[in-house]
């Protein structure tokens, strides 16, 4: 670039005053030219070159200002603090196996040598191990001498041969394909069957002979009306479509139903009215009570030969279902102690229900132990549907969305929704922190239910739509782990009641789920609790105290 100040001939008299005369000869500056150094050099930074650079440029020294007060240490090449780290490739799995080997056996192959390994490898670490073991890896199994040589396979692999061709499905040499026991197997085999059927339980699936008792002199009242007429004489309108404007809770126990021997497993109101309750019990029999008046037990129903698990009326109560540890479930005449008929699938039903439709009186569903759910025509007699999708035993059924479907929950620790007749559940919730349910009932809104869960929480499900778990609404404070406590809600659904497994009975706040009263119902467990569905602050208890309570 030319000075702007001077022009072309005087900046070269300028130049040449300012090299001196002995850089102005043609050697000198020759000598020159190899004293300086004419390779692009490139930045260490620099991730991208626009051009092929020679050996010599990439790999020059670095340069720059000599500091002599760096120490050989501080002069080495480093590209982390402890020096300089080359990068190297290798196989992850290689790698793993290796330092499993070295860990497990002791040894693993020497790294710093790379090459065949057929030509001899160094190992690190016990070599006496290696050479004895032939340096397998963790991976590789031990050739052991004293196994049994390996089966042969009878092959014949020639596809000409039509008749002789095995090919993959070849047997072994001297495979037995059919195993009889021998005579001695045999005999020894009828022995232990012999005694295990003598050491097991006889199984009788005969039913035995139902029968019933009266225990009030007349049947009948003077104008001809049997105990199943609702009275009209109690203060309380029982015909009432409408639940009562406001609830309270109970304060004081004011009657006791004593009659069964063991405990009560569960109790039922009479459809609409509740002037009747209806209890069956662990010591076989099914008793209907009086709720107003004397208060009197009017008849037991006999007629399973173990405990009964769960009742149920139909729409009117005119007859009702019991399912019974027996297998069994039977139908009942309320009002003449009748058994109209049996049902039974060979299976121990846990809980049964009549469907709430008044044109489907004629069928009820059962859950079972089998994990299915049957569905039962009363006129025939057979099962007309089998809804089989649970992976556990079935605990509760219970309808929803207008009867036009029902919500089950088993020992699986799911909750199933199924449409009626359709036997493929179309809603399946099963959550890792779910428990098992084996109680569940429907608000008297029709729009949650609550579900007594084994982990001593009342869990809150929307029952109409999508059926989320409400997590915000959980109802905890009694104990009832390993017991199918039963729960309710009070009809103005201002509380949620429900018993506790130390036979106390809880009542808690609907909107705020925070727990109001617990008192102690029962010596033993409180399996059952209903609020009377007329009352304002009635509430029956069962125990497996063999007691049934009456709190106001």
């Amino acid at each position: 670039m030319q000075s702007p100040l001077l022009p072309g001939p005087l900046l070269f008299l300028h130049r040449k005053k300012l090299m001196g005369p002995n850089l102005q000869r043609p050697e000198n500056c020759q000598k020159r030219k190899k004293e300086l150094d004419d390779r692009r050099h490139i930045d260490p930074q620099e991730n991208e070159l626009k051009y092929n650079p020679k050996y010599e440029e990439l790999f020059a020294p670095t340069l720059g200002p000599h500091r002599p007060e760096d120490s050989k240490y501080q002069e080495v090449v480093r590209n982390t603090l402890a020096g300089y780290v080359e990068p190297a490739h290798f196989n992850s799995f290689e790698f793993e196996s290796q330092r499993r080997t070295f860990t497990s056996y002791g040894y693993a192959v020497d790294p710093s040598i790379s090459g065949n390994p057929d030509d001899g490898r160094r190992y690190v670490g016990d070599v006496s191990a290696a050479k004895e073991t032939s340096g397998i890896t963790v991976f590789e199994t031990k050739h052991k001498p004293d196994q049994p040589p390996k089966r042969k396979r009878d092959k014949n692999d020639d596809a000409s041969d039509i008749d002789g061709f095995q090919g993959p499905w070849a047997k072994y040499e001297n495979e037995q394909t059919v195993m009889r026991p021998s005579e001695e197997e045999q005999h020894a085999l009828d022995e232990i069957l012999a005694k295990r059927q003598k050491r097991g339980k006889q199984t009788d699936d005969k039913p035995i002979e139902e029968k019933s008792l009266l225990h009030i002199k007349d049947a009948y009242d003077y104008q001809g009306r049997s105990f199943l007429h609702i009275p009209q004489d109690v203060g309380v309108n029982l015909k009432s479509p409408e639940p009562p404007e406001k609830c309270f809770m109970p304060k004081k126990l004011i009657h006791t139903w004593k009659g069964h021997n063991k405990g009560v497993s569960a109790i039922r109101w009479f459809p609409r009215s509740g002037h009747l309750m209806l209890s069956c019990s662990m010591d076989t029999k099914i008793k209907i009570w009086e709720v107003y008046n004397t208060r009197r037990c009017i008849r037991t129903y006999m007629g399973h030969k173990q405990a009964v698990r769960d009742a149920c009326f139909d729409i009117e109560g005119k007859q009702f279902l019991s399912a019974g540890y027996d297998r069994f479930i039977k139908l009942w005449d309320t009002e003449t102690g009748d058994c109209v008929s049996r049902f039974t699938s060979r299976k121990i039903p846990y809980c049964v229900k009549f469907h709430p439709d008044e044109d489907k009186q004629n069928l009820f569903v059962a859950g079972t132990s089998d994990k299915k759910i049957v569905c039962w025509d009363i006129r025939t007699g057979e099962i007309v549907q089998e809804y089989d999708r649970h992976l556990g035993a079935v605990n509760s059924i219970t309808f929803i969305d207008e009867n036009r479907r029902f919500v089950s929950t088993s020992d699986d620790k799911s909750l199933r929704v199924w449409e009626w007749d359709i036997p493929v559940d179309f809603k399946y919730i099963a959550d890792p922190t779910m428990h098992s349910m084996p109680a569940v009932t429907l608000s008297p809104n029709k729009k949650w239910l609550a579900c007594q869960s084994m982990d001593n929480k009342i869990v809150i499900f929307s029952a109409l739509d999508r059926f989320k778990m409400n997590r915000k609404k959980t109802f905890t404070g009694h104990m009832v782990a390993g017991y199918a406590c039963t729960l309710d809600f009070s009809p103005d659904m201002s509380y949620l009641v429900s018993g506790d497994a130390d036979g106390k009975a809880y009542v808690w706040d609907w909107k705020t789920t925070k727990l109001y009263q617990k008192w102690k119902a029962h010596d033993d467990v409180c399996i059952g609790i209903l609020w009377h569905p007329h009352e304002t602050s009635k509430i029956a208890t069962a125990g497996w105290d063999g007691l049934i309570k009456y709190w106001d």
